[in-house]
């Protein structure tokens, strides 16, 4: 990046973050207007997780109806490919985990907009009475679990805690949890076969998120190849297709998958980044993705689609690491 721009970009973190400018005025700002005459060549992949605001998401809907274009997987991997070149903001909507809301509440609306979709779902899950695995955490914290694995923490805190442990230690940790909980966690319903046929009918594609969806960089190489392979038999097996998408856990890139996704004839894999697609940029199995939720503000949403949002996120990440190593507060609050 140009170090002008560069320079820019500090600028209005610094005033954003001191004075907690609401979105709306990074959204009217010149520099959204720049930010978003620049991504036009670019794919926004939203990456969104449940529907836990379905008037917010609607908001989000109409949104890319009236400024951008909805594109689908299959264009997506065309043009990544190297075949016909998506158009001008185009933007790809994709879910991961597979929360049922996407089947409840994004499917009927997505599908009276007519926007493509795809939905990355865990197949040790589906047809399950059981929760996913970081909620359980979160959970059984909240009611007394301890584990000798990882320090105490606030009970949010939890799952991030847990995912730098190696694949085994997790394991073993939420066992130690739930053995010393006083409340076990709620099974809810996961999605069903049914269900998983229902979204690709409505044009949500459904896409490989690993088997129990562990961080794949925290596994050995026969969990990597178990997580991969068998959630690619599964699904397979649910769907009567082979899936062609592939979507890190929590965007953990991990080279011994990468061989097995395009060993497997896999044409697209997504990562976590909060970065604009660039075409051409990445292999097709790394297509960059934007972070998203359906409470994010409209105003919000079209400076991440911009890149703007992304853009001070970075530098905001970079400073702070540069003020750690210092030992110095960013910004004066005197």
């Amino acid at each position: 990046m140009n170090p002008a721009v560069r320079a820019r970009l500090a600028g209005w973190y610094a005033r954003y973050d001191s004075w907690q400018a609401p979105d709306a005025v990074l959204r009217r700002s010149p520099a959204q207007t720049w930010f978003h005459h620049r991504a036009a060549g670019r794919l926004a992949v939203l990456g969104y997780h449940g529907v836990d605001d379905p008037t917010t998401f609607a908001a989000h809907l109409d949104l890319l109806q009236r400024s951008f274009v909805p594109v689908s997987l299959e264009q997506v991997e065309e043009a990544a490919h190297g075949g016909r070149r998506l158009p001008a903001h185009s933007v790809l909507v994709t879910f991961d985990d597979g929360d049922r809301s996407v089947y409840t509440h994004a499917l009927p609306m997505l599908t009276a907009r007519g926007i493509p979709a795809v939905c990355f779902v865990i197949p040790g899950l589906v047809d399950a009475r059981a929760p996913f695995w970081w909620d359980e955490a979160e959970h059984l914290v909240r009611h007394g679990g301890t584990t000798h694995r990882i320090p105490p923490s606030r009970p949010e805190f939890t799952p991030h805690t847990l995912k730098l442990l190696s694949e085994r230690d997790r394991r073993l940790a939420l066992a130690e949890l739930r053995a010393t909980a006083t409340v076990p966690s709620p099974r809810p319903h996961q999605l069903t076969a049914a269900e998983l046929r229902a979204l690709e009918a409505g044009r949500i594609v459904v896409g490989n998120h690993t088997l129990t969806h562990p961080c794949l960089d925290r596994c050995d190489d026969d969990q990597v190849r178990t997580e991969v392979l068998q959630a690619h038999e599964r699904l397979t097996e649910l769907l009567g297709r082979p899936p062609s998408s592939f979507a890190y856990p929590n965007g953990n890139v991990d080279e011994r998958a990468h061989r097995l996704l395009a060993r497997a004839g896999y044409r697209s894999g997504f990562l976590y980044n909060h970065r604009l697609a660039a075409p051409g940029a990445r292999h097709p199995l790394r297509i960059d993705r934007l972070v998203v939720s359906s409470r994010t503000s409209v105003d919000r949403l079209e400076t991440i689609l911009s890149g703007l949002h992304p853009a001070l996120f970075r530098v905001g990440r970079t400073a702070a690491r540069a003020v750690a190593r210092a030992g110095q507060p960013l910004i004066s609050r005197s």
